[in-house]
């Protein structure tokens, strides 16, 4: 059993012009239409759209049909699919996909355990402004699994979380400017850093 906690929904709104460069418009519509496909429930035409579009090449697809194949909402004939089809899409630069290829090795689901190929994953998905891979990979740091400990590398990359407001990164970044760990000590910017996280917490909190 798979553990990738990325949903499919994930990539349904990255758009489908990213997605797919320069491909056929026949292509790009063979991707939209498993994705009407599955927001309907029709998982068998999903599955078929999104494998066939996938083998022509569109990353959007191939990463929506290893999410698929590892939910068992469909099968795939191809060995490993999971792993095949996270890393076409991985390849090609799709930062889900990215993180997703990253989780298989980071917990040895149908693969050999491997922090360090998990790291850069985690960091190719990072780089692109994908939050969990950023939280990730500052987690690999803090503990040194997979890359040397690096406690300014940790921060930094829980500093772009935080920015892009995580509440676990932003409450982290200010353990460590209270503390000075691995960066300067700054308890007006942590103090900052915990009056964010407590806000958006509070929004959350509140009935819509």
């Amino acid at each position: 059993m798979f553990s990738l906690p990325a949903p499919l929904v994930l990539a349904l709104g990255l758009g489908i012009t990213t997605a797919s460069n320069a491909q056929s418009l026949d292509t790009v519509q063979i991707a939209l239409r498993g994705i009407n496909a599955y927001a309907n429930g029709q998982m068998t035409a999903a599955a078929r759209d999104f494998e066939v579009a996938g083998r022509r090449g569109n990353r959007l697809a191939q990463y929506n049909f290893a999410i698929m194949v590892a939910r068992g909402e469909t099968t795939s004939e191809d060995a490993y699919p999971v792993w095949r089809w996270l890393r076409r899409a991985a390849h090609q630069g799709l930062p889900p996909a990215q993180y997703a290829f990253a989780l298989l090795y980071a917990n040895g689901d149908g693969v050999e355990r491997n922090p360090a190929t998990a790291a850069k994953w985690y960091r190719k998905a990072a780089v692109q402004g994908h939050v969990d891979a950023q939280m990730a990979l500052a987690q690999l740091y803090l503990d040194g699994n997979g890359s040397t400990e690096d406690r300014a590398q940790a921060a930094h990359w829980l500093a772009a979380a935080a920015r892009s407001g995580d509440r676990q990164a932003q409450r982290q970044l200010a353990h460590m400017l209270d503390t000075g760990d691995g960066v300067s000590r700054d308890p007006e910017a942590a103090r900052l850093w915990r009056q964010r996280a407590d806000e958006a917490e509070t929004r959350a909190a509140e009935p819509h």
